[in-house]
């Protein structure tokens, strides 16, 4: 059973390395990259039903930690797993509808497919993997394979763009292995359960420095300020569907590696405080980035980094309706996100630019893509009853419980990025789909240099509309069942902390897979047991989930469901 946790990284490094011996055979390498990823999404929605029953663990090669390396699928993994995995089905159908071309050659890319499959491979690997070095070596993976998607088609502008992606990564790499190398010889092992029983054994200042460590090598992975401003100047000389997919899942690795790091490695950390100063100035300075822009690639990706703070905004609230809702805001918008950069894909598709200078009337040319731009920026804003407005509720109870200074700057910090949001994306609406050429001319807000590049009779295959619809239309889904969705993102919350986390992984005894190996010989029974502690552990936060401790700047005692012994604070 536990064997499942290796198909969603294992199929699609399959299919990469067969799709790569099809060389130009772009049919039937679309027809191996859609099955496989398709199939991936199926087991991955079978782990996230399995894993809200009971924890699964799977060591690979039968190696037990801390020699071998084992993948964990629990709430969090699952969720993540199975958001990422729906983005990438939708994002393949746009390619293979739109066609992603070498642009001097105006012929299928067929590099495009093993590429896109091994990237897609190293984000899963990420999410599931329960050992760090392992998490490195995902990281690894999707990076390698993004250098080489950033640069498809060889234009002066992509290659420029992915020289400097390509730098930033390797130095955030490189710090990720120093802090690997400083962990292993501190604590002796990578396992994540074991590293959060032995890092309380060491000395705090080299904990301390470990940990930052991680923090700035996952920070450069999530572009958090001041490590962002690599992220506006790679992404949008991508092709759309490649920029895409890079919004919305490549930055939410980072993210996810932070929160596991946060709530599972270092749980009674003083750095809270750090966190939270570094969410106020990622999303002002985003958003007001995003006002000064233009074009409507890069306006999206200084939002993009915007809302990234509102993640670690939840963060670093340190308690578990705060967790619960950055984890929550991190699957609403890897989807919003996503969709917003496929639909400005699909306006330069029409309109022939992406400049806010060169478009105009899309509305008129198409009612449809008007909508379909709408929905997702209504809910990048937060409008209720949309995810992002949920999302965002989460965040200010979780602040109110908090009642400190810090926390309400933080509010106040995510409110003003709110505003500025919605003024961003009105902005977008009134220059490109309802100011005609006339009111564009008189305004003056139309390039002088700008020739009429609309082309009505430039047509969207209907593959890129089906498949920005389907996206758009798992946000409305969510916004439907946000209710299940957010219960199951607190529940993932608690069954990350350490001592629900290594009950799972190590079991009773801190040396064996409890609850996995009774899944293996008696999966009733290994339900019943993570039933019965989700149940005790729902109950327990449910009476507390509002009662914090204020914030301090050095640590002390505390009692946190995230910790295994109440909620911690600084």
């Amino acid at each position: 059973m536990n064997f499942i946790l290796a198909l969603p990284v294992l199929l699609p490094l399959l299919a990469a390395a067969l799709t790569l011996g099809l060389g130009r055979h772009y049919r039937i390498q679309s027809v191996v990259a859609f099955v496989t990823l398709s199939l991936s999404l199926i087991f991955a929605l079978a782990i996230l039903v399995l894993t809200d029953q009971a924890t699964l663990v799977l060591d690979v090669g039968s190696w037990a930690a801390p020699i071998g390396i084992s993948l964990v699928g629990d709430r969090l993994a699952a969720i993540m797993l199975c958001t990422s995995l729906v983005v990438m089905v939708a994002v393949l159908a746009y390619s293979l509808s739109e066609g992603t071309v070498h642009e001097s050659e105006d012929i299928p890319t067929p590099i495009f497919h093993p590429t896109y499959l091994v990237l897609c491979a190293g984000v899963n690997n990420a999410f599931l993997t329960g050992d760090m070095f392992n998490l490195y070596v995902g990281v690894e993976i999707l990076l390698t394979s993004s250098f080489v998607l950033i640069t498809l088609g060889g234009t002066r502008d992509r290659i420029r763009s992915g020289t400097v992606y390509v730098a930033v990564s390797m130095v955030g790499s490189a710090i990720f292995l120093v802090a690997l190398a400083c962990l292993y010889g501190a604590c002796g092992t990578m396992n994540m359960a074991q590293l959060s029983m032995r890092l309380t054994e060491i000395d705090p200042a080299v904990a301390m420095l470990i940990q930052t460590l991680f923090l700035v090598a996952f920070g450069l992975k999530a572009a958090v300020f001041p490590l962002s401003a690599w992220l506006p100047d790679s992404y949008p000389t991508a092709p759309a569907p490649i920029t895409a997919v890079f919004a919305g899942l490549l930055t939410k690795v980072g993210v996810y590696a932070i929160i596991r790091m946060q709530v599972l490695i270092f749980p009674t950390s003083p750095v809270d405080v750090v966190l939270a100063v570094v969410g106020i100035f990622t999303m002002i300075v985003g958003i007001l980035g995003a006002v000064a822009q233009d074009d409507i690639k890069r306006l999206l990706s200084f939002t993009l980094v915007s809302h990234i703070g509102f993640m670690i905004w939840g963060i670093s609230l340190a308690n578990t309706l705060g967790i619960a809702s950055a984890v929550f805001y991190a699957v609403h918008h890897i989807l919003v996100q996503t969709t917003l950069f496929l639909v400005a894909g699909m306006m330069e598709k029409v309109g022939g630019s992406t400049s806010l200078r060169r478009l105009h009337s899309l509305a008129k040319i198409s009612p449809l893509l008007a909508v379909w731009y709408l929905i997702p920026a209504f809910n990048l804003v937060g409008f209720p009853p949309l995810t992002g407005f949920l999302g965002k509720l989460g965040l200010a109870e979780a602040t109110a419980a908090r009642n400190t200074p810090l926390a309400w700057a933080l509010l106040a910090s995510g409110l003003v990025a709110s505003l500025l949001t919605l003024y961003v994306v009105v902005k977008i609406w009134l220059q490109t789909f309802w100011q005609g050429r006339e009111s564009a001319q008189e305004s003056g807000g139309e390039d002088e240099e700008a020739v009429d590049t609309l082309n009505p009779a430039s047509r969207i295959p209907r593959g890129v509309w089906a498949a920005t619809g389907f996206l758009t239309a798992v946000t409305i889904g969510l916004s439907v069942f946000a209710d299940p969705v957010y219960t199951f993102t607190e529940r993932a919350t608690i069954s990350m902390s350490r001592a629900e986390y290594q009950r799972a992984v190590l079991g009773e005894d801190g040396r064996g897979h409890g609850i996995s190996k009774l899944a293996l010989g008696n999966w009733g029974d290994s339900s019943t047991v993570d039933r019965k502690h989700a149940a005790t552990a729902a109950t327990k936060t449910s009476k507390t989930s509002f009662i914090f401790d204020a914030w301090s700047l050095s640590p002390r005692e505390s009692h946190s469901p995230l910790s295994g012994e109440g909620d911690r604070h600084d």
